[in-house]
């Protein structure tokens, strides 16, 4: 499932255009970590006179730091750049883009949404060398490829969306000073996973926290599991399928997927609380559990934003670490699959300076800016991983640009009906006893009722 906090009132639009000498947060050529080539390359591209419009679905904080970025590549081209965005920004680029007064650049987290605008006939294909540049050039290219490809208005299959910043999901949480004191290490497959979840309980100890409340999406963190079990039990295909219903919910393929998580959700030896805590307990507060003395439980699968519902003053590589939810040994075919999010940039309405913005984000610069400052991942392989803020981030970074397959979280390609509905609370039915069987079916029917 996205998460998207965005401030400010809910019907606002925000736009901002930033004067022709903007004040750079990093002085070019001063500091190593940065590709400042890349500069000096933007500078032979004269953009002066146009302006570029960008809508994207950062507000608050991710405003600054974007703008931090969007500041390099106007000061170097001489490009006016107007940004703006709005807490509904998923209705206002389908409003702008439908009366004819598109931005240039639209920035979304949603491939359902940007394949319906190309559908219309309201993007502009990138082009096959831009789409050949990420597959060289990205962790998983081919996974960026086809995340971005979309048909048009013909039903012809063009690529259409950029990747830029990615969010990473397939990881388990721990407190390393817990595993130290009892002998226990990282595992490197599933099948480690297990034979670590049993040692723990034959130790006396709990090995899960899991949370899955979260008011009216109460369910939704269950599907992350899911899909992360998905990749590592069946080829990056079958996942697809089952996402675009192309396979049933109540194929052997998904039913298998389930079982595996409800073995773990519903073993009351496995989970801090038993199976009855798992719905009841809101996910923002489960991972509170790796903290007690003694701890409550020595594992936690979340993606790498629950870190900000750590007790306060949590120091990360020391106090909390994580490592990646690992594959199966049993199906080496697999490699590394991962799970993730992300944000995709499209042309809504062509010119030179959306082209050559495009041409910026092909550049490491454009990712170094933002990762120096928290709050980016990138799959780019190019770009200097030593330009993280952090070794956390930099170890989530590795990641993405070792990943064999990347793939978009799946409840997010689903109808909403599906994805943020029966789905959530299908989870919730099978932690509370409903078989994997009954579950799937039940979530089929609600698909199949779609019209």
């Amino acid at each position: 499932m996205r998460r998207s906090l965005f401030a400010g009132a809910a019907s606002a639009v925000l736009a901002m255009t930033w004067p022709a000498a903007a004040e750079l947060k990093f002085a070019p050529g001063e500091d190593a970590r940065f590709t400042w080539q890349n500069y000096e390359d933007l500078k032979k591209v004269d953009l002066k006179g146009e302006t570029l419009s960008i809508f994207g679905p950062w507000r608050g904080e991710d405003e600054a730091l974007v703008r931090s970025v969007l500041e390099y590549f106007q000061e170097a081209t001489g490009a006016t750049i107007n940004y703006s965005s709005s807490e509904n920004y998923e209705q206002q680029i389908v409003i702008d883009t439908q009366a004819g007064s598109p931005p240039n650049i639209a920035i979304l987290p949603q491939p359902g949404l940007l394949q319906d605008l190309a559908s219309k006939g309201l993007l502009v294909p990138l082009g096959d060398e831009v789409a050949g540049f990420v597959k060289e050039n990205y962790g998983a290219g081919q996974s960026w490829v086809d995340l971005g490809t979309y048909k048009d208005k013909d039903g012809t299959e063009k690529f259409f969306a950029f990747p830029y910043k990615a969010d990473l999901k397939s990881l388990v949480w721990y407190v390393p000073e817990n595993f130290e004191e009892a002998g226990y290490q990282v595992p490197k497959t599933w099948e480690d996973l297990q034979a670590l979840t049993d040692k723990i309980v034959a130790d006396g100890g709990v090995p899960w926290c899991i949370g899955l409340g979260s008011g009216g999406a109460t369910g939704w963190p269950a599907t992350d599991w899911v899909e992360d079990i998905m990749l590592r039990t069946q080829p990056p295909e079958v996942y697809d399928k089952w996402v675009r219903n192309e396979i049933p919910f109540n194929d052997p393929a998904v039913v298998n997927a389930l079982k595996i998580f409800s073995d773990i959700a519903t073993n009351d030896k496995y989970v801090d609380g038993g199976r009855a805590a798992v719905a009841a307990t809101d996910f923002r507060d489960s991972p509170k559990g790796l903290f007690g003395i003694p701890p409550k439980c020595y594992l936690h699968r979340q993606a790498s934003f629950i870190s900000s519902f750590f007790p306060e003053g949590t120091k990360l590589g020391e106090d909390a670490d994580f490592f990646y939810l690992p594959p199966m040994a049993s199906k080496p075919e697999l490699g590394q699959p991962v799970l993730g999010a992300g944000t995709l940039v499209a042309i809504t309405k062509d010119s030179k300076a959306a082209r050559e913005f495009i041409n910026f984000l092909e550049m490491p610069l454009a990712h170094e800016i933002w990762m120096a400052q928290s709050g980016l991942l990138t799959a780019l392989k190019t770009a200097n991983k030593d330009a993280y803020a952090n070794e956390q981030l930099k170890k989530q970074g590795d990641i993405l640009v070792n990943a064999s397959t990347f793939r978009f979280d799946g409840s997010d390609l689903m109808p909403g009906k599906i994805g943020a509905g029966a789905f959530w609370t299908g989870m919730v039915d099978l932690v509370g006893g409903k078989s994997p069987e009954e579950v799937a079916s039940d979530i089929q029917k609600s698909w199949d009722a779609i019209k």
